[in-house]
């Protein structure tokens, strides 16, 4: 895309470019309150993406879980894979303290969520992130529901990376 199309677009509000530069200033350059603050108001405009996005955000660096109401559960799986499903290109690793968000999810939220018997369990060996999308069926509690959708964003999503720095939009 070029530069003055993505310039016009997050002149003019639109969802989507809100939420792109967001992403990329909370979890490519570490702009969390610039980031957080973008991926609101694309949220709050509706764009679905966002509202995904801006909750698993919410709930892995904040531990706030409200922003969950807003995503009906029957569209979370569609919106999350969507989510998870996109790379952008070079890709950065993640910030230490994602991996440390993703470490202490693994640590502390993993053996609750496999040893809760809320839905056909399928046993596995290791209690990793790899198969968490595998391990119950969809009659699942509300609680092992919001574990497994996070796990699986700690596992799956990308940061976002540009080839251009885009913070001078």
């Amino acid at each position: 895309m070029s530069s003055s199309l993505l310039k016009s677009c997050y002149a003019e509000r639109n969802p989507s470019t809100l939420y792109i530069k967001g992403v990329q200033l909370f979890f490519s350059f570490g702009l969390k309150e610039e980031g957080l603050s973008l991926m609101k108001r694309a949220s709050d405009a509706g764009y679905k993406r966002a509202v995904y996005t801006h909750a698993m955000t919410q709930a892995i660096f904040w531990c706030d879980g409200q922003y969950f109401a807003g995503i009906p559960r029957e569209s979370v799986q569609r919106i999350g894979k969507l989510v998870r499903s996109v790379k952008w290109g070079w890709g950065l690793w993640h910030s230490n303290e994602f991996r440390q968000n993703r470490a202490l999810f693994i640590s502390a939220y993993l053996p609750s969520f496999y040893s809760c018997q809320c839905a056909t369990h399928v046993e596995r060996q290791c209690l990793y992130l790899w198969h968490i999308d595998l391990t119950k069926d969809d009659n699942m509690c509300e609680r092992c529901f919001w574990i497994k959708e996070i796990g699986m964003f700690l596992r799956d999503f990308e940061p976002i990376s540009l080839i251009r720095d885009t913070r001078k939009w």
